[in-house]
């Protein structure tokens, strides 16, 4: 077996994440022009609608939704900045709103206001007459950026030289990947997960087999299976510019979990030094925070799970509770504001929401309208037959699996 090395690379999404960070709270939406001048990668579209104010946009927005009818239904994840959530038909997380664009059989366009993996999901799951569109395409994901297609090819090809019969290892992708990664899994008998079904994913997963692939996100795969009873020394880091992942074949064949090198730029943030201050300030604080945080911060709150777990049991606490959130600023600052009868406040002082989300300005979702408006379909996501059909039915199992 020849063993590769690489160079190792940080994805651009990744670099880019702590541009958007800040101490003041007041996230609220400029022009896009001025948001240019934060220095990221932004897709280019006419100077008009850069220039154009936040309300005219919002004007806009509201009349291209009006005139499309039924035709249009848009989804917006819970990251996504208030100014575009509030024309979403549907709100959730990744697999909340993978549900709906399964179900969602009547719109010709379905308006992805959420990342990239997301859209190509939602395309995946519709009808071929369909259409689904990212409003900006460099909304992409700095974790799936971190699992290319050809590094997991040679990791997966790797792995099974060494197990060999051996063993039987199922690939597991989180959603937050792209559409060639579950596409693998979904061609060797594998399956997608979110952060609100990895439980149940990993119960599949073992009923199959003996060993789990997990990508890309080495926490939330890590805080699952510490949750199911199995032991940090039989979980490796798969490391793709390394030989082996950087392990050797004893290695590999003892553990039961093989972790991506994959994290949030957001969750990886906070702290258990957050959470210990959080408590020292405010008495009968209540700490609840993403499974993409790492392992310790897991430990140390006191509850965790997705964004539709975390707002749920904020919305369902009483009233006057108090809640230190371990999550995307946005939807925390959202949830304050809806939820005035208890205080909610974000974990980190610094301000940092997920950059590649945030990308999704109100001009480019205008643009996008405008041209469905003209005839015109701008950023139409279109994944490729042989990637779609394995792809589908790695979601179709998640989407099974409750």
């Amino acid at each position: 077996m020849v063993s590769k090395t690489k160079k190792p690379s940080i994805p651009i999404t990744e670099i880019e994440q702590s541009a958007f960070c800040q101490t003041d709270e007041d996230l609220a939406s400029r022009t896009l022009q001025e948001e240019f001048e934060i220095g990221v990668q932004w897709q280019k579209l006419p100077i008009s609608y850069m220039r154009t104010s936040p309300e005219e946009l919002s004007n806009n927005i509201l009349k291209a939704k009006k005139t499309l009818g039924d035709k249009l239904v848009i989804l917006g994840h819970h990251y996504q900045r208030n100014e575009v959530i509030q024309f979403a038909d549907f709100r959730g997380d990744s697999f909340k709103l993978s549900q709906f664009a399964a179900e969602q059989k009547e719109a010709e366009f379905i308006v992805f206001c959420g990342v990239h993996f997301m859209a190509e999901t939602a395309d995946i799951l519709s009808t071929p007459e369909q259409k689904v569109i990212l409003p900006n395409m460099t909304a992409g994901c700095s974790m799936s950026d971190m699992a290319q297609k050809d590094d997991v090819l040679d990791c997966w090809e790797d792995i099974t030289n060494v197990i060999g019969n051996q063993s039987t290892v199922i690939p597991m992708t989180y959603m937050n990947s792209a559409a060639a990664i579950k596409s693998l899994c979904g061609e060797n008998n594998g399956i997608v997960c979110t952060s609100s079904n990895a439980d149940a994913a990993f119960d599949w997963a073992f009923e199959r087999g003996d060993k789990i692939l997990f990508l890309p996100d080495q926490h939330l795969g890590r805080n699952t299976a510490y949750k199911k009873g199995i032991k940090l020394d039989e979980m490796i880091v798969w490391n793709p510019f390394k030989p082996l992942g950087g392990h050797t074949e004893e290695e590999l064949q003892k553990a039961k979990m093989i972790l991506w090198q994959g994290h949030c730029s957001v969750h990886t943030r906070f702290t258990v030094d957050q959470i210990h201050q959080a408590r020292e300030t405010h008495k009968d604080i209540n700490i609840v925070v993403h499974p993409e945080c790492t392992l310790d911060v897991v430990n140390e709150a006191d509850l965790c799970g997705s964004t539709e777990y975390i707002k749920k049991v904020i919305v369902d606490s009483p009233a006057g509770s108090k809640w230190a959130v371990g999550t995307e600023i946005s939807m925390v600052n959202r949830l304050a504001d809806e939820n005035p009868d208890k205080t909610i406040f974000c974990l980190d002082s610094v301000v940092c929401p997920c950059s590649t989300m945030y990308r999704i300005h109100p001009a480019y979702l205008s643009w996008v309208l405008d041209g469905l408006l003209e005839g015109v379909v701008v950023n139409q996501i279109k994944v490729d037959q042989k990637t779609r059909e394995f792809s589908k039915i790695a979601l179709e199992r998640m989407l099974s699996v409750v």
